[in-house]
Formats: C-alpha cells, structure tokens, sequence
C-alpha cells in the first residue's frame, strides 16, 4: 500500500483527504490512501515517518509549514526562498520539502490576472504569505505586507492602522491577497480590518480562504464593485503539483 498523508493542528477541515480519496477511487489507484496525522508538537513527524514505511509524501498545514522545515534533510531551491513548506517527499528514508502553495497561487493568480500587473497588498505574515509573496516577485507585481504589528526590520510593511490613516495606500493598490485564516469556518463573519468604503470596480480581491466559498471579506468587497475570488483553485494546483512530486 503507498501511503501519502497530511500533518497539523488541528486538522478539523482537511481538504486534502478527501481531495485524495476521491482522485484515488476516480483514478482506480486501489494500492493508495491518504491519512491524516494531527500531531500537537511538530517534532512528532519523526515518529510518523519511523512508524509507516510505505509512506511516500506528506502536506504540510498550519502551524508547521516553517516549523517541520529543520527535520528535513533536503529542500526544493523555490521552497528555500520561501522558507515555509507545504509538501514533503519522502524517499529512501530522507526528507525533501517544497512549497507547492507558491505553485498553485501562481498559476491561479497568472490566469485570474491575465496581463495586468496591478500593485498588491498581502494581508498576513504567515507561511502562506511567503509563498504568495515569493509568487507576486516572480510575477514582477510590486506590493506591501499588511500586519497588526509594525516590523522593525522590514521595508514594504504597514499596518491596518496604517491603511485607515492613510487612505491612498488602498487606493493605489488595486490587489488585495488575504492569507490570514481570518472568516474560515466555523467563524465566517469575520474579514481582516480594510475599509471597504475604499474599495472600487478597480479593485480584486483574492482570498486564500476557500471554506467558505465566499468569505465575509469577498462579499464585503464585491458589494463595492470589487472582482473577487478564493482559494479553491489555487488548493486544487497546489495539490495536483504535490501529486507530481510524490510521483
């Protein structure tokens, strides 16, 4: 039996499980499964490895994504400038990690955009919003990270405080890419602090949230005019590129 699988915590909503069992049965790959491993403490992935040896490839969710990068033995170079890890292939007992979140967002994001390059705003600070981060560079789109807490070190930071104050931020970035969990199930009537009021036809709003399918965010936004989309496509790319690694 090959085994693949996914670890977190908590992994209450897991897309990946049953995105994999359905392509498994539809493809008549029999000789598969996909488990789920909700491990409270990263350093647990050991023992997960140790004790299933037909495993061949692991997703990574939230909170380990840059946590179960130093049990790795190996990293994709994309995934390295990222620093976060969404995927693991696991061969001949070593460990190598990729980030296919950068790959689904990407093409997903190249699709929905054609060939407008607006300028971006990236709510969040997590892992996801690496990956999205390291996307918008190689797209050649510019944008600012948006975070509760201003950063000492990092150039290209404002807070929410920051985009009430100074209302030409939003006006002049007409992307908006929200990788908070913020208004996931079960607490959907909630959306990050942005003015809606500042919001136009011009803007697109592109929400990594996908559950569900239109967030508190989305139909705030579209109410101003605003394009919106979630995160379903760009989990189905990222899955399908994960699918390809493992194999």
């Amino acid at each position: 039996m090959r085994k693949f699988g996914l670890i977190g915590y908590p992994l209450t909503h897991s897309f990946s499980k049953k995105y994999f069992t359905e392509k498994f049965g539809k493809e008549g790959l029999t000789d598969c499964q996909f488990d789920l491993y909700e491990i409270e403490k990263v350093d647990l992935v050991k023992e997960i490895i140790q004790e299933n040896n037909e495993l061949e490839g692991l997703s990574v969710t939230i909170p380990y994504k840059e946590k179960v990068i130093q049990y790795l033995d190996e990293l994709d170079p994309a995934c390295e400038a990222i620093g976060a890890v969404n995927c693991i292939k696991v061969k001949n007992g070593k460990l190598k990690g990729y980030n296919t979140d950068y790959i689904g967002f990407k093409e997903s994001l190249a699709e929905w955009l054609g060939d407008e390059r607006p300028k971006a705003l990236v709510l969040g600070t997590g892992g996801a919003s690496k990956a999205v981060i390291q996307a918008l560079k190689d797209l050649g789109i510019t944008y600012l990270i948006v975070s509760r807490t201003r950063s000492s070190t990092n150039e290209g930071w404002v807070t929410y405080e920051d985009l009430e104050k100074q209302e030409e931020i939003l006006k002049s970035h007409h992307l908006i890419v929200n990788t908070t969990p913020l208004g996931t199930f079960p607490n959907t009537e909630v959306m990050p602090a942005i003015n809606a009021n500042l919001i136009s036809k011009q803007h697109k709003v592109y929400d990594l949230v996908y559950n569900p399918e239109k967030t508190f965010l989305m139909r705030s936004m579209e109410a101003r005019g605003a394009v919106v989309k979630n995160g379903l496509e760009m989990l189905h790319l990222q899955a399908e590129a994960a699918w390809k690694i493992w194999n």
